[in-house]
């Protein structure tokens, strides 16, 4: 199983890149939001994990891609610090499968993404 992090803040990237390896998964790990859907359109990972707030493209608008380039295949958890209710709604209007606040609880993020990869 692949997974795709979407994350500008090095640390919080490498932090969940660290679990999700140690969980077994394969990781592809982005900075930014142009490489992230590069990698995701070479990659076809099964999870995409983004942050809200991306230079170049944001995490909305990776959502957004993602589930009309995969007719709704790869599963997106969205990860920001931007809990308002219109942002949430947005992401889940726009094919979002999750929504994390930031700070979050590596254990349940990796609960979360077991979850999503049981319901594909």
């Amino acid at each position: 199983m692949k997974i795709l992090i979407a994350e500008d803040d090095n640390l919080i990237r490498k932090t969940i890149e660290i679990k999700l390896a140690k969980d077994g998964y394969e990781i592809i790990s982005c900075s930014e939001g142009n490489t992230a859907m590069d990698s995701i359109r070479e990659e076809m990972p099964d999870i995409v994990l983004t942050d809200i707030m991306l230079p170049s493209v944001s995490g909305l608008e990776i959502v957004s891609a993602v589930k009309d380039i995969t007719a709704k295949q790869i599963k997106v958890i969205v990860l920001s610090t931007m809990g308002q209710e219109n942002i949430v709604e947005e992401a889940f209007r726009l094919g979002a499968d999750d929504y994390m606040t930031k700070p979050f609880s590596l254990s349940e993020l990796s609960i979360r993404v077991k979850k999503l990869i049981h319901s594909k």
